[in-house]
Parts: C-alpha cells; sequence; structure tokens
C-alpha cells in the first residue's frame, strides 16, 4: 500500500472515530411516511407550544384507523441531570385517571362485583348515610352532590396518606345537593368510587389498575404514583413560581387520590387506551348505546360529561370525546374523534396548562372537511374547527 493510499485509509478512519463520537440528538420518533405531509404541521404546532409556555419535556401521540401513526418524547425529564424525555417516560397525567378508573368500575359491573344502581354503604359500610342516598353510578357521573374540595384538601402536603385515609376528609359532611341535580367534577367522587373497589374486592387501587387495565391492554407506562419507590422512567416535576418562571415542584403524595389524578402515563399509552376503545372487543362488552350520552340533570338539562368524558361537537358537526387534566407537576390531554378514527393525546411534566394543551392543533391536519359540509370560504375555511364544550349530543 503506498503512503498517499496509507494516508487516505487513516483520514478517513479518523473521521469515522469523530463521527461516531458525536453527540446524538434525541431521535425517540415513530412516524408512519404515509402520514407524514399531516405530521408535520401537527408537530409543528406542538413544538410552538412547548417554546412558547417553557414546557421542560412531554410526550405527544396520534393514532389513525387504529394505528400509532406519531409518538415523540420532546423535551427533557430532568432539567438538572439533563435526561431526555423518551417515548416511554412517565408523567402524571390529573384528572385523566379517571378514565382508568372508570374502566375498572365497568369491568367489575359486568363481572357481578358491583350494581350501579346500589349504594355506597353497601360496598363501603364506613361511609356514613346522607340526607339522600348515594348509589354508585352518581359517583362515576359526577353527580353525587359531594361538596367541592377545599383549596388546601386538593393541594396535601400529606404523606403516606391511603386512600380510604383520605375518605376521612369529607365522610362526616352532609351531601351539597341531591344526586342527579348537577354534574360537579371533583376528586372526592371517583376516590370513593375506588374506596369501594378496594373493599369488595379485597385489592389495592394498584393492584385493581394492573389486574383490569394495564395487563390486558398492555399499557407498560401507566401506574399508580407513589414517591416512596423508585419507578423506572419517571419524569421530574415542574410548576410555574409565582412570576411564570419554571421551578421544580413541591413533593406531593397522591396515593390518596389515585383513582382521581394518582396515576402516571403518558401520550403513547393514553393513545392506547383510546384505540382500545374504539376496536377493543375489551371495551364493546362493557360500552352500550348510552356510554356516551348526556345524563338529565335538574330540570332535565343535559350534562356535558358522560362516564368521565366531555362530549363536544365540533364547528364541523364531528363528535369529539374529550378528557383534560392538571395536577401539580404534570398536565394531559386527549382527544377520540369516533367517526374518524383518530386519537390524540399530549401529556407534558409542567402544572396548569389545561387550556393550552395542543391537542386540537395536532388534531387539526388529519381533519378533513367534508366536501359539502363547508360554508364558509376564504380565511374563514382554514382556521381549526374547535370544539364547541357546550354543544352536547
Amino acid at each position: 500500500m503506498s503512503v498517499k493510499n496509507l494516508f487516505k485509509l487513516v483520514f478517513l478512519l479518523v473521521i469515522l472515530f469523530i463521527s461516531t463520537q458525536c453527540k446524538k440528538n434525541n431521535d425517540d420518533i415513530l412516524y408512519n411516511r404515509s402520514y407524514i405531509d399531516e405530521i408535520k404541521p401537527a408537530r409543528e404546532k406542538l413544538v410552538f407550544f412547548i417554546r412558547t409556555n417553557f414546557v421542560p419535556g412531554g410526550t405527544f401521540a396520534i393514532a389513525k384507523d387504529g394505528e400509532m401513526i406519531y409518538s415523540e418524547g420532546i423535551g427533557l425529564a430532568s432539567k438538572d441531570l439533563e435526561v431526555p424525555v423518551t417515548r416511554n417516560t412517565k408523567f402524571r397525567i390529573g384528572e385523566l385517571s379517571e378514565l382508568f378508573t372508570n374502566l375498572i368500575f365497568h369491568r367489575m359491573v359486568k363481572e357481578g362485583l358491583l350494581h350501579p344502581d346500589s349504594t355506597i354503604q353497601n360496598y363501603y359500610p364506613a361511609f356514613p348515610e346522607k340526607q339522600y342516598p348515594l348509589p354508585l353510578h352518581h359517583l362515576v357521573q359526577q353527580t353525587s352532590g359531594l361538596r367541592n374540595p377545599k383549596v388546601n384538601e386538593r393541594d396535601q402536603m400529606a404523606l403516606n396518606v391511603s386512600l380510604k385515609r383520605g375518605i376521612e376528609l369529607f365522610r362526616n359532611d352532609s351531601l351539597a345537593a341531591q344526586p342527579g341535580w348537577y354534574q360537579s367534577p371533583n376528586i372526592f367522587n371517583y376516590n370513593l368510587l375506588g374506596a369501594a373497589m378496594e373493599e369488595v374486592s379485597g385489592k389495592r387501587f394498584h393492584n385493581l389498575l394492573k389486574t383490569y387495565v394495564t395487563d390486558t391492554l398492555h399499557l407498560q407506562n401507566t401506574v399508580t404514583d407513589n414517591p416512596f419507590i423508585t419507578i423506572k422512567g419517571r419524569t421530574n416535576f415542574y410548576d410555574y413560581n409565582y412570576i411564570s418562571q419554571v421551578v421544580n415542584a413541591t413533593s406531593k403524595d397522591l396515593r390518596f387520590r389515585a383513582p382521581s389524578q394518582g396515576i402516571l402515563s403518558n401520550a403513547e399509552d393514553l393513545v392506547k387506551f383510546g384505540n382500545a376503545m374504539l376496536f377493543s372487543d375489551y371495551f364493546t362488552e362493557i360500552i352500550d348505546d348510552n356510554f356516551f350520552e348526556s345524563i338529565p340533570l335538574y330540570n332535565n338539562i343535559p350534562s356535558q360529561m358522560a362516564n368521565g368524558w366531555m362530549l363536544m361537537t365540533d364547528t364541523s358537526g364531528r363528535t369529539i370525546y374529550g378528557k383534560s387534566g392538571t395536577v401539580t407537576g404534570g398536565t394531559a390531554a386527549m382527544l377520540v374523534y369516533p367517526d374518524e378514527k383518530l386519537v390524540v393525546a399530549a401529556v407534558v411534566n409542567l402544572t396548569g396548562l389545561t387550556n393550552q394543551m395542543p391537542v386540537f392543533d395536532m388534531a387539526q391536519p388529519f381533519l378533513h372537511e367534508p366536501e359539502d359540509g363547508a360554508q364558509n370560504t376564504g380565511e374563514e375555511e382554514s382556521e381549526p374547527a374547535r370544539a364547541d364544550s357546550t354543544s352536547q349530543k
């Protein structure tokens, strides 16, 4: 080998070595190239959301026709250690925890362990009788009449508080309204429902979640939060301070409200859950024609929610089932378009962004206006078809 060729070989080896030592960008992304024209604008919207709200990190996912076509972890799970978010990072999902609890309830009803019309005392005798009977279905539909939590009860700093100990916060209080009159979502409804589930099954809530949801649906990144154990892939949690700086969130033990706010998950698992709701026999066995129907409240006013889901219709008449939630250190949102077979989810490690979550923007590129349905022209047609929260099915 000539000296010239030897020099070229050494030069190429050096370049190869340097290139392999370069820091790789976070490429933890799954996408279907067939939808690249829709994924690009959706991703631009969520990146804009992250930057404008100073979000440390999050996961985002989209499924179409039962297929996961996009899933990505963006940003940091730990700012201090510069640990990137991956598709498997676990986040606090706030009130989206109720969707998992609702599924457990309906599966236990199907097995004959619970009955929606039986009162709470049949399954949890430690809860005193009130001035009105309180059947389980009113807890499920958030129409129980239980009072709303006080600020200090929603932001408790207590540690080692079990689900049943948490019931003591309101167990001796009278109902604020007759069950069925008003729909008033609060954490007490699903916490009390979870206590009844534990009592009748003899299992702790985290075991019920595993038995009825995560093992069956293969949700590998969905667990109850517990600050006293190591949970692989759990993000750090962040909050805004009084001048809107992003800081480390205060430590919270959410086990006493696991059924309502205390579950960890991510966008990919939430989309898998939504897909199962649309396509899996595990759901169709429990979902009847009334599952996503408004329920009549006082003076026959229709409810805006059913079985934990917000019932919406967008400006183009599409049916949407949605859910959003926030708790210290996390915010999550999810949309299901049943007719379009579209599921979208976003989860971040920052408190209080329920109104800013980009799920509608992520869904928009996948929604095509009906050929004869567009009434507006010009600039108005390019606006996203937002949901009307007052529109009922």
